[in-house]
């Protein structure tokens, strides 16, 4: 007898190797009409891109949070 649990990963297996399947990197292979790449990116450009902005505004946001936080509950108690 077949339980749940098997039924539950044969599913997950065999839709998970469908959508591999469906997703294959062979499409890529073929241009659309009216298809404009345009130039690469260098390594640069694409740690700056992709590395270099998400920092810089994870510090931007980090940094208004800290400037703009009216909270007094960070005053040490006397001891």
């Amino acid at each position: 007898m077949v339980t749940k649990n098997a039924l539950r990963a044969g599913t997950l297996t065999a839709g998970t190797t469908l959508t591999l399947l469906m997703s294959s990197p062979a499409f890529a292979l073929t241009r659309d009409a009216g298809d404009d790449p345009g130039p690469g990116l260098s390594v640069g450009e694409t740690l700056g891109l992709f590395v270099g902005l998400p920092l810089l505004a994870f510090l931007v946001i980090a940094g208004l949070v800290m400037a703009l936080d009216k909270s007094t509950d960070r005053v040490k108690p006397e001891a």
